[in-house]
């Protein structure tokens, strides 16, 4: 029997390593970037042509020079912000480090284009969130991908496909892999035992999600904020105190992102389609343009027109990799600790602490790292809450929140090892069903935008 459970074992491993290629390989990252060139062009780059629009939309609202019109469950600015902070996670800092790593600083070029035209995917998803959404037995407003290809699609079997691989991944790569990080980061750091920063971690999360989407409203309203800007003050810092050696972190980018790179220390080298290929995964990895897990939060928002909340997908994408991922690779690019051996969370806290010395750089990257995860912890189980409600109602709302909680201890104790790549592909196979939505969707799309005096003016305005 043992032997039984070892081949199975083996056998499925193998089936997703296969499966896992194809998702998260070339054909796919065409695919989403490919998505998102052409709702950029579709929808006249809204990304460069409506800032005016954006930014009232967006700062308005974060600053109270903009007040909230029409229907919702939550403020418009508070539904933004929670879910830039799903997006803005361990990714902005691991995940860079790794695509340097891998990549070289080539690899951050191509996580700026997929970041471009990533800007106009998650605006598109957004509207059509917004337009199909509903409200649920509660009496709070619902929607996101799910709804969009249930509704437009009329496909049933693909919106719960989407759900299923959602809950999946989020409740693994969410709740167990991130809190498995978090916790061992501290016990490297502080020498505290996973089991008991999991439990405080597992607290202070059930605290947030069992309150609803109201209260993951007002902790995200302050929180991402607060750790978005503390990050970007000490990150700027640094790039500004080493000015003199900007413009060759530049250089090394450009260059590295067009020319194959040799091997240099611990660098393995790289190829240009290396560079491209890991380059443009990780940054849609980061900002999730495509996979449809953002429409959910921001269709909480009370807003009257779609476009207006789908303002804040742009926002969401340029402050995740535009800004924060930008600072983490030139950070590390400028440390020049790229060129060890070190990777992921160990090379950003090596290339931080090139800069900030007595062992502030690892505390920095840990606190952000705590911070960074624990914003997602609050916020992605929101995407498992509404799934599972899609598919089988209010009553599984409480035992998803209960079994994430759960989930979270989990991840803090290292379970569930073997279904972490699992994980990955159900991430990836989540954006399938919603990029088919969004394409074929997009003559309603531009239908809304341009019935939209929001969209309409912002053109005005820029122009």
């Amino acid at each position: 029997m043992e032997r039984f459970f070892d081949i199975l074992s083996e056998w499925i491993t193998n089936a997703n390593d296969f499966v896992n290629e194809i998702v998260w390989g070339p054909i796919m990252i065409a695919l989403l970037l490919g998505t998102g060139i052409y709702l950029t062009l579709r929808l006249g780059i809204p990304q460069l042509t409506r800032l005016r629009a954006i930014n009232r939309a967006t700062f308005g609202k974060l600053f109270g020079k903009t007040s909230d019109t029409g229907d919702g469950t939550i403020a418009s600015r508070k539904a933004g912000l929670a879910s830039i902070a799903c997006v803005v996670g361990t990714g902005n800092i691991t995940g860079v480090a790794t695509a340097v790593h891998a990549g070289g600083p080539g690899a951050l070029f191509w996580m700026w284009l997929s970041a471009f035209f990533g800007m106009a995917t998650k605006f598109a998803e957004i509207i059509l969130g917004i337009y199909f959404r509903e409200k649920n037995a509660r009496g709070e407003y619902v929607g996101g991908a799910m709804y969009y290809i249930y509704k437009g699609l009329k496909s049933k079997w693909m919106a719960y496909f989407f759900c299923l691989m959602a809950i999946f991944s989020y409740m693994v790569c969410g709740a167990i892999v991130d809190t498995n990080s978090i916790c061992l980061g501290i016990q490297e750091q502080w020498n505290i035992a996973p089991w008991i920063s999991g439990l405080v971690i597992a607290a202070a999360t059930a605290v947030v999600i069992l309150g609803g989407v109201k209260r993951i409203g007002d902790v995200c309203d302050k929180l991402t904020p607060i750790m978005s800007v503390i990050y970007i003050i000490v990150g700027l810092g640094i790039i500004l105190l080493n000015i003199q050696h900007v413009p060759g972190a530049f250089r090394e980018i450009f260059v590295g992102a067009f020319t194959p790179q040799g091997a240099a220390g611990g660098f393995a080298g790289a190829t240009v389609m290396q560079a491209m290929t890991v380059g443009l995964a990780r940054g849609l990895n980061s900002n999730e343009a495509g996979m449809g897990s953002s429409p959910t939060l921001n269709c909480a928002a009370t807003v009257e027109d779609p476009v207006e909340q789908g303002y804040w997908g742009v926002l969401e994408v340029f402050l995740d990799t535009i800004i924060i991922c930008t600072i983490t690779g030139l950070v590390i690019v400028l440390s020049g600790q790229w060129t060890t051996a070190n990777d992921g969370t160990a090379l950003a806290m090596v290339a931080f602490g090139t800069f900030l010395k007595g062992g502030l750089g690892n505390i920095f990257i840990m606190i952000s790292t705590i911070l960074f995860g624990y914003s997602c912890l609050i916020t992605s189980n929101y995407l498992c809450e509404v799934s599972a409600d899609f598919m089988w109602g209010p009553k599984s709302v409480l035992p998803i929140r209960l079994v994430w909680i759960a989930f979270i201890m989990v991840g803090a104790l290292g379970g569930l090892e073997f279904v972490w790549d699992l994980a990955d592909t159900a991430n990836g196979l989540m954006a399938i069903p919603n990029l088919i939505g969004l394409l074929l969707l997009s003559p309603l799309l531009v239908k809304i935008c341009r019935s939209s005096a929001k969209y309409s003016r912002g053109k005005k305005q820029a122009d």
